[in-house]
C-alpha cells in the first residue's frame, strides 16, 4: 500500500516522501539510505503519513505538502485541520 509520509530531522526540520512501503522506507531513512537529506540529519522520528491506493496519488500529495510552510507542515502533524485553511491564506491577503 502506498505512503505518503513526513519524518522530522534531528534538526527539527521536516523531509516529506512517498513509498509503496512505508516501514522499508523509514528503515531505510534510520541506517542512512533513506537520502541524502536524512542522512545528514540522523536521527530521524516517523510523524506523519497517509495511505493511498496507488503510488501516483501518495507522490502527488508528497510535492503538495513539500509546497507548505512549516506552520501549515505542524497542523497536519497535530491534526488541527481546522486550521488548515487559515494557514492556506497568502500573507498579502491577510487583514
Amino acid at each position: 500500500m502506498p505512503f505518503m509520509y513526513i519524518l522530522k530531522c534531528s534538526d527539527n526540520s521536516y523531509y516529506v516522501g512517498s513509498a509503496k512501503d512505508l516501514y522499508q522506507r523509514v528503515n531505510q531513512h534510520h541506517i542512512g539510505f533513506g537520502s541524502k537529506y536524512t542522512k545528514n540529519r540522523l536521527p530521524i522520528e516517523l510523524v506523519y503519513y497517509e495511505e493511498y491506493d496507488r503510488i501516483d496519488d501518495a507522490f502527488n500529495r508528497e510535492k503538495q505538502i513539500q509546497g507548505w510552510n512549516r506552520k501549515k507542515k505542524e497542523s497536519l502533524i497535530n491534526r488541527t485541520f481546522d486550521i488548515l485553511p487559515s494557514l492556506s491564506i497568502a500573507h498579502r491577503d491577510k487583514i
